[in-house]
């Protein structure tokens, strides 16, 4: 569906500062998930208002504290991602758009998961905000997946679960001031995460029998509320 060329974005954006360098990025990504949108779906107006909403949060996220003088091809690899599940979005609203598009979409969005961290480890440009602009993508990836799976029928909302799971902890945070501390880096975190995204991709997929459907989510919703327990409870202790 995208036609991606982000060596050749990473390129021009070269020199710029981070914040211009993300909005050159931005504007560039958004002229194919215009046309593609429009194609889709006959309309771009969602899609297109979700990915300036993102790209204004990140741009302030950069100007709050990006260490690096420039956005660098990991960050351009993760606002890519970003347009796809801008895209995916629009799938969620449409009625008519065949499970293997959604499919392959999500997929790509998916494989593209840990490529960024990768680079920006191998050109030294990892950052804190690289890391909260990576893992907010992989929450609105799940999500969206969830979404389309409940109103495509696939699912029930037990499908839920999977997609919004982070949005319940970051509501909660708001009540329990405690669970707004920084996490320490976790294996088990992002193994989780990998599973997570990997059972919804599952679902999505055509291919896959109805049959294990239930098995699958709730396999991975019990795994993932562990997940979430075992930081809530390290989080309550380090704050008692």
């Amino acid at each position: 569906m995208f036609r991606s060329t982000p060596h050749v974005v990473a390129h021009r954006i070269e020199g710029q500062t981070p914040v211009r360098g993300l909005l050159v990025t931005a504007a560039l990504f958004a002229l194919i998930l215009f046309p593609a949108s429009l194609y889709t779906f006959g309309s771009a107006t969602v899609p297109l208002a979700v990915f300036g909403a993102a790209v204004t949060v990140a741009a302030y996220g950069l100007v709050q504290g990006y260490p690096h003088p420039v956005l660098g091809l990991c960050n351009v690899i993760t606002l890519l991602r970003v347009a796809l599940v801008a895209f995916l979005v629009g799938t969620v609203l449409a009625t008519d758009v065949s499970a293997w598009v959604v499919f392959a979409v999500a997929l790509v969005a998916f494989a593209l998961d840990g490529v960024d961290g990768w680079l920006a480890r191998r050109a030294a440009l990892a950052s804190d905000f690289g890391a909260r602009f990576d893992m907010e993508t992989d929450a609105g990836l799940g999500a969206v997946i969830s979404l389309w799976l409940l109103v495509s029928g696939t699912t029930g909302p037990e499908i839920l679960i999977l997609g919004f799971m982070r949005y319940a902890f970051v509501a909660a945070a708001f009540v329990w001031p405690a669970l707004q501390a920084p996490l320490p880096h976790s294996v088990r975190r992002k193994v989780v995460c990998v599973i997570q995204i990997g059972a919804l991709i599952l679902l999505l997929l055509p291919l896959t029998p109805q049959g294990i459907g239930v098995p699958v989510a709730i396999g991975a919703a019990v795994l993932l509320s562990w997940s979430f327990l075992v930081d809530i409870l390290w989080l309550a202790k380090r704050a008692a």
